[in-house]
């Protein structure tokens, strides 16, 4: 099942690819943006997590740090090959992790979450993103990060040079304007598919393997906080990675259309977790 997805999800994002490239440049622009996409396919089933911790200047940390440190103990109760840990160095409170499978998988934390979080909420945090690693969700997840950065970047940018086309050639600038603001919605509404209902199995996930949720229910209440304080400056198409949006600190737009289960609603469902004995 997550091989299909991950099919569908590279064909709705390639033919979105292909659209914006027809609006912009017409048949040429079609053509060009269909090499583009096969280009972007198979370069973000490889190499998708180098783009997305690039991006956010990841660097990686090794054993006797305490990120690592907790990362191994709970991915080996996980069963789980120990993956590559980053440091973000952002204040804001977050974590994501990224991959093709479990063989292949990084976890990331911001220095901020690190300094805001007590252990046992930070192991929460960490279990969460294993449990995205376990469930197969980080290349879903990373591909339409990846693939929906590069449709915004597309559009954006092909507006600056559709201004002197005419009828006969093509859309016009108001075509183009449509399209540098239609086609990153699209894509941010395909991301969405895969983004809400997997959070709460993923939290649900990570519970069991650190053995109790409320570490996780505390933390999501923290990090929600110091989200508000601190905004993160992260890329709209990879806000679903995070563990709670980067987004929910900006409000208006962003919040309305939040890749993720509201705060209140998770930390309800952990609470029923926990009630019930975490079965």
């Amino acid at each position: 099942m997550s091989g299909l997805k991950t099919v569908v999800l590279l064909g709705a994002l390639s033919g979105l690819f292909l659209a914006v490239g027809s609006v912009l440049g017409g048949e040429s622009g079609l053509v060009m943006a269909l090499g583009l996409a096969v280009v972007m396919n198979i370069g973000s089933y490889w190499f998708s997590d180098k783009i997305v911790l690039k991006m956010y200047r990841a660097q990686e940390v090794s054993a006797g740090h305490r990120l690592y440190d907790m990362t191994a103990r709970l991915a080996k109760r996980a069963e789980l090959p120990m993956p590559k840990v980053y440091v973000i160095p952002d204040a804001s409170p977050n974590a994501f992790a990224t991959g093709r499978n479990p063989n292949h998988a990084a976890v990331a934390a911001t220095e901020g979450i690190q300094r805001l979080l007590s252990d046992s909420e930070l192991e929460g945090v960490i279990a969460h993103e294993l449990a995205h690693i376990k469930n197969r969700d980080i290349l879903i997840s990373s591909i339409a990060a990846t693939l929906g950065a590069a449709i915004s970047f597309i559009a954006h940018f092909g507006v600056y040079f559709s201004g002197g086309r005419d009828r006969e050639n093509g859309p016009g600038p108001v075509a183009a304007i449509a399209t540098m603001l239609l086609a990153p919605f699209a894509a941010m509404l395909i991301q969405f598919a895969v983004s809400r209902s997997r959070e709460f199995v993923a939290d649900r996930t990570g519970a069991q393997i650190v053995g109790s949720p409320m570490g996780l229910a505390h933390a999501l209440k923290r990090i929600e906080a110091g989200v508000k304080q601190i905004p993160m400056d992260a890329n709209p198409a990879t806000a679903h990675m995070f563990i709670l949006s980067p987004l929910s600190g900006r409000g208006g737009f962003s919040a309305l259309f939040s890749t993720h289960p509201s705060t209140q609603d998770r930390v309800d469902a952990l609470m029923r977790l926990q009630m019930s004995g975490l079965r």
